[in-house]
């Protein structure tokens, strides 16, 4: 391999002359051999560097322009261009287990960016801590990066994951409106619902979860960015907070503000966990709602078998023509991981000491891929399950009436110990409720008839 000499405060280093990196990153890449491949720095906070470093370079333009020129605005803004798209994720090394400010991925940031800057325009004029790091710190600008990937998380990818699942319940409760079934509650018989008001259930679950992640978003949206070092905003020029919000807003198409107490900004992650506990409630409503398919699909002959659902691959090695109901696995796999995580993002929350959190990258990592995770099992959910439920009307009709818990339609004409009575009788003597009802002398044949309707109970 190839290699060129680069240097900062500490000296010279080799690094691969193929890369945009330079000596803070190798000395990083070195000393913290932690997941190298696996678990790097979340690609979300790669292109948030990016532009956060964009929007840094125009609000310093403005307010310093005899150092921020616009040949040096031009080349930073062409090469955060290629970090934001992706194009330049090879030259992000960097594992999350690191400094718990996250400085070496700033730095990483910092010398990718001049690096390429300088290549661009042919001549080295851009210097990684003078010029992409001018005005900032690796303390305001990682919890910076921070809050604009986990906004773009659940708004970009969250948020339209669940609403697709949404539509696909409400074209559900349309097409199964009038299909009445058993309902359960403690996994027991319950009274009667209609399969449209169960899957009606799911779908206000999911509708309030995007109203939560909606109200998590809005302290999200606050920026750490211009508190520099310890929050004083030391070496940023005035002005500059509520500046560099503004391109930030200005380049992502969303609304950001400059944080109220930078002091607050750099050391809680209050927002983080917030914002992640919105997440974990959506990831209990999915567990809950996977839990209830595969339950309704059970079976298919010796379980509950009251819905269809599509057969995507076979279910066993050793037993023929076995199908598992493996994205409601897949769903439920993933609720787990994202309940863990609540766990890691609470923890690291709770580390900040003094002026800063140094826990920071563990928590941003867990919450990007509770968000990204939940998103993608979301939108396999909707696609390759629960577009294709199909009510099992027969069955569900034959459980309806098998039901004992039709007894409570008696409770105003008999009472509620004598239908107690009724339904005991029922199952110890293998009949049905009509027939307990009449031996027990309680109703007539007639009568029975009169005020037994169980598609009427919903």
């Amino acid at each position: 391999m190839d290699y060129r000499i680069e240097h900062d405060s500490m000296g010279e280093m080799k690094v691969p002359a193929d890369k945009y990196w330079a000596a803070q990153t190798q000395r990083s890449s070195e000393n913290f051999k932690i997941g190298v491949g696996i678990e790097i720095m979340p690609r979300e906070i790669t292109k948030a560097f990016g532009i956060l470093k964009k929007a840094a370079a125009e609000a310093n333009n403005i307010l310093k322009p005899e150092k921020m020129t616009d040949k040096k605005l031009s080349a930073i803004s062409k090469a955060c261009d290629e970090v934001i798209s992706g194009e330049l994720n090879g030259h992000f090394p960097l594992v999350v287990w690191q400094t718990g400010s996250g400085t070496q991925s700033n730095m990483n940031a910092n010398e990718v960016i001049a690096n390429r800057g300088n290549e661009i325009v042919g001549e080295k004029i851009l210097h990684p801590n003078d010029d992409i790091n001018m005005s900032q710190s690796s303390n305001d600008t990682f919890p910076t990066a921070m809050h604009i990937s986990a906004v773009m998380a659940i708004e970009d990818k969250l948020i339209p994951a669940v609403q697709t699942l949404i539509d696909t319940f409400k074209r559900l409760e349309e097409e199964h409106e009038g299909v009445v079934k058993c309902g359960r509650t403690h996994l027991q018989d319950a009274t009667p619902i209609k399969f449209s008001q169960e899957i009606s259930g799911w779908r206000t679950s999911l509708e309030r979860d995007i109203e939560l992640l909606k109200l998590s978003v809005k302290p999200l949206s606050e920026l750490a960015l211009g508190g520099t070092a310890v929050g004083t905003g030391l070496n940023a020029p005035k002005g500059f907070d509520t500046l560099v919000a503004e391109k930030v807003s200005a380049i992502t198409g969303k609304k950001f503000t400059t944080a109220k107490n930078k002091f607050h900004a750099l050391t809680s992650k209050d927002e983080i966990v917030f914002a992640h506990g919105a997440v974990k409630a959506l990831a209990c409503d999915m567990m809950k709602i996977a839990n209830d398919v595969r339950w309704l699909a059970s079976g298919p002959r010796d379980g509950l078998g009251e819905i269809f659902i599509p057969e995507n691959e076979p279910g066993s090695s050793i037993m023929p023509g076995k199908v598992n109901p493996t994205q409601c696995e897949a769903v439920t796999m993933v609720a787990v991981q994202v309940m863990g995580n609540d766990v890691a993002v609470g923890m690291a929350a709770s580390q900040g000491n003094f002026e800063l959190n140094v826990f920071m990258p563990v928590c941003i990592y867990n919450f990007l891929q509770s968000a990204r995770l939940l998103a993608e099992a979301i939108v396999s959910f909707n696609d390759n399950c629960a577009v294709g439920i199909k009510a099992n009307r027969e069955k569900m009709d034959h459980n309806l009436h098998n039901s004992l818990m039709l007894v409570t339609a008696l409770n105003p004409y008999i009472g509620y110990e004598n239908a107690a009575k009724t339904a005991k009788k029922a199952y110890k003597d293998g009949i049905s409720l009509k027939q307990a009802c009449v031996e027990l002398g309680f109703l007539t044949e007639e009568k029975f008839d009169q005020v037994f309707h169980p598609e009427k109970m919903v």
